[in-house]
């Protein structure tokens, strides 16, 4: 991805730029091209946080790591590992926390739901529900995040990678793309053209 020659950069190490546009939008969509990328993203954004975090983990990697002791386990974060059969039920659980209390919901990631679901109706299920957290969520001001390893098609297209699924859009939807320049990461914010507006740049500590 090649950054417009003068977006708007912001140095946000303690990533409070970045939760304030979490928090004006219904939905947040972080695209990356690189895992290990995403998940430092997503392990400095749990770290900045102050209120209790819901992680859905549809791809484990996550979970892989914090079962590891690669990465330590914050006291205030559940962590949801759905499958096919059990999904409607933690969604559920899901709904219920969100219903009464503030939190920042991940659900990590969306390519996931292909490996859960063979079936298109059980994808769009998938979509609906998160359409329907993000919806509930924002009547507590819960911050909606979900993630996406995506590629750019020919056409400037984003697509989910692999299975080239179109990537969820909508009026109320904001679309990131997280990268490593160097040691640092550049958190842009797509605009309805694909551009990038704005730069949130995250220094290595």
């Amino acid at each position: 991805m090649v950054l417009d020659k003068n977006p708007e950069q912001i140095i946000d190490n303690n990533l409070t730029a970045i939760q304030n546009e979490f928090e004006q939008n219904n939905l947040n969509v972080i695209l990356c091209s690189e895992p290990f990328h995403k998940t430092e993203f997503l392990h400095r954004l749990i770290n900045s946080v102050n209120i209790p975090i819901i992680f859905v983990d549809l791809d484990l990697l996550y979970t892989g790591y914090v079962e590891s002791g690669m990465i330590q386990r914050k006291k205030d974060m559940t962590i949801f590992n759905p499958n096919k059969t059990d999904w409607g039920e933690k969604l559920g659980e899901i709904i219920s926390k969100i219903s009464q209390e503030k939190f920042l919901v991940i659900i990590d990631s969306f390519n996931g739901v292909y490996n859960l679901f063979d079936e298109l109706e059980s994808a769009r299920f998938i979509n609906a529900s998160i359409m329907l957290i993000s919806s509930l969520g924002k009547q507590a001001k819960s911050s909606i995040v979900v993630t996406a390893m995506a590629r750019k098609k020919e056409n400037n297209e984003w697509v989910i990678s692999p299975g080239g699924k179109h990537v969820i859009k909508s009026e109320k939807t904001e679309i990131y793309f997280v990268k490593k320049n160097v040691n640092d990461l550049l958190i842009s914010i797509l605009d309805k053209t694909d551009a990038n507006s704005k730069v949130f740049k995250i220094e290595q500590r």
